[in-house]
């Protein structure tokens, strides 16, 4: 046999997806690149790897075998390139982060700078949302996860982050008072939701609960930019995160509805398995974040207050 490591990496990350599609995405190549390498792994094995049954395609059982070795194959040589940058006296190795869909607005800005010191190290970051990061973390996939609601079913280490706003906010095309409205205005808006497991329809939820009122849901979409590209069309009002709609503000396509009792305000949260054993390369980014947080908010988070 005669298969490379890239075809590996490929032809694991098909069978965590179950998608030529998805997997081309998420390694950033192309389909047909992801295709052809799949095609190339197969025809070193006379037993089907996958199969196509209408449009979705299915792992062997034979492919799920080749699955979990290609794993452990590419976990070892993870580990090898790891040994030999400690040897050099260097930090390497991965660090696997998960992230809830409105924190890419957050974690680049804590990441950048530590990305640049240790620059051996492969960062893994895959932005999902609340279900699938909580799930990262029960199956210990991950070192960290970022969370504005913090999973109440696992024992977690905890290291708070910032703060998290949400506001209501409508297109510009609408005109609204300036003192705040009561909360019969929920009544009233035709409301535009997250999926179920967002954090933001928690957060949304979880007030409406609370203050025992009706709402108006519109629709519900399955991103915090598809929320906003709805309410930017006018289809509608939303409660966001205002973290993500910086831009939209100051361009004046969106604003803030004053509402009685808003923001709803949570806490960024950055997480991970008490019984854990961190990495050294986890370690150092934990460290680093605990000593350059309050600056990194002051220098790029500092418009927040304005709002």
């Amino acid at each position: 046999m005669d298969f490379t490591l890239h075809q590996l990496q490929i032809f694991l990350k098909i069978t965590q997806t179950q998608s030529i599609t998805k997997a081309a995405e998420e390694l950033y190549l192309t389909q047909p690149a992801v295709s052809i390498q799949l095609k190339n792994f197969q025809r070193q094995f006379d037993i089907p790897l996958t199969e196509v049954i209408g449009r979705k395609l299915y792992i062997t059982d034979f492919g799920k075998g080749i699955a979990e070795a290609a794993e452990k194959i590419l976990n070892e040589v993870h580990g090898i390139n790891h040994q030999t940058l400690a040897f050099k006296g260097l930090l390497g190795g991965r660090l696997k982060i998960s992230v809830v869909s409105t924190g890419k607005y957050v974690m680049p800005y804590f990441l950048s700078d530590f990305m640049r010191i240790y620059k051996e190290i492969e960062l893994v970051m895959d932005v999902t949302n609340k279900t699938k990061v909580i799930e990262s973390l029960e199956n210990n996939e991950v070192d960290f996860s970022l969370v504005s609601v913090k999973p109440e079913k696992l024992t977690l280490h905890t290291e708070p982050l910032m703060r998290n706003v949400l506001h209501l906010v409508a297109n510009t095309e609408l005109t609204f008072q300036k003192r705040p409205y009561d909360w019969s205005i929920f009544g009233k808006l035709p409301l535009i939701y997250r999926e179920p497991g967002s954090g933001t329809r928690y957060a949304m939820e979880k007030f409406f609960d609370e203050k025992g009122l009706q709402v108006r849901k519109k629709m519900e979409l399955t991103s915090n930019e598809a929320v906003k590209q709805a309410v930017l069309a006018g289809l509608g009002c939303s409660i966001m995160p205002l973290i993500g709609i910086k831009n939209e503000l100051k361009n004046q396509q969106l604003q803030i509805i004053p509402v009685r009792g808003f923001p709803i305000e949570s806490t960024w949260q950055f997480v991970w398995l008490k019984d854990k054993q961190l990495t050294p390369q986890a370690k150092a980014f934990l460290d680093f974040l605990r000593l350059q947080k309050a600056q990194i908010i002051q220098d790029r988070f500092h418009w927040l207050a304005e709002y």
